[in-house]
């Protein structure tokens, strides 16, 4: 079984699908998508021995039975809904959605029209993040901050920064469990185009998490923990070696892989709590840093 497929937006994310879907790795899943073309704004012509093609075509065509959706973060929505309603499966670059009304209806119609909905999210493939998850398993957290540190974003493309930064809450989410939202505040220096969010969580067990999204010029992109357990504290990333397989590659073998009907019911019912939880937390922070400030008189 092939799986005629396109490439939508041409950005980081989209060369990467392209050189993936033009070399899968031997013997994966992956074997089973045949690049058709890509679609995007700028008239690009052939990249490598890909072509482009209208959206419109893409959007028609009998021999294209799915998207990989590489656009800016605005556009996802919009362009999820439009391959779903033209009957494609869908694989799209995190956030799927800004915001979480648009997810949960994205996701019913997915399911409606039987079409698997992937969501990327490298940041769980990391050997970085699989050590780190080996580290925390089983010990109990006292409290605990993850801070973010990176370049300045456009936000109108990229959305709100709870959502631009769901990778860090996933992380959060993955290693701890369901999170309550119990203040969030953000502070902005618009004319030094400086931003930093700060949310404070309790796991289920009341146990206080902190996640910090800074941004700002020249800042570096990197995050810090600082997780205590009642057996101790982990204050840096446990040594992780390099992955033998691209990150991108591995989350298409996973769509692949759920093209095929290779996912569990399960595995796939707890990826969907997960993406969806995560971004009804997004917009709840969003709606938290949005508040006018109260004025204590």
């Amino acid at each position: 079984m092939m799986f005629g497929t396109v490439v939508v937006g041409l950005g980081i994310a989209g060369l990467a699908r392209i050189q993936d879907l033009m070399s899968p790795m031997p013997s994966s899943p992956s074997e089973h998508l045949k690049l058709f073309g890509f679609v995007s704004r700028r008239n690009l012509g052939k990249i490598n021995e890909a072509k482009q093609i209208s959206l419109e075509d893409a959007l028609r065509s009998k021999d294209i039975h799915v998207a990989f959706i590489s656009t800016e973060n605005r556009s996802h929505e919009e362009t999820i809904r439009t391959f779903l309603e033209a009957g494609k499966h869908v694989l799209v670059e995190y956030p799927m959605a800004l915001s979480a009304k648009a997810a949960h209806d994205l996701w019913e119609m997915a399911e409606r029209k039987d079409k698997v909905l992937h969501v990327e999210h490298i940041e769980l493939l990391t050997e970085e993040y699989k050590q780190l998850k080996k580290e925390v398993a089983g010990k109990d957290l006292v409290k605990g901050t993850l801070h973010f540190t990176g370049s300045v974003l456009d936000e109108k493309q990229s959305g709100f920064p709870a959502f631009s930064g769901i990778a860090r809450l996933t992380w959060l989410v993955d290693l701890f469990g369901d999170l309550t939202v119990t203040s969030a505040t953000r502070e902005e220096q618009k004319e030094k185009n400086y931003s930093r969010m700060t949310v404070h969580f309790q796991t289920a067990n009341k146990k206080p998490l902190t996640w910090i999204e800074e941004r700002g010029p020249g800042m570096r992109r990197e995050k810090k923990i600082n997780f205590c357990f009642t057996s101790g504290c982990l204050e840096d990333f446990p040594q992780a070696p390099r992955s033998a397989v691209g990150l991108f590659m591995q989350d298409q073998n996973l769509f692949a892989k759920k093209l095929l009907g290779q996912v569990s019911r399960e595995e796939l019912a707890a990826e969907k709590w997960r993406i969806l939880r995560c971004l009804d937390l997004a917009e709840e922070i969003q709606k938290h840093c949005e508040r006018p400030e109260k004025i204590c008189s």
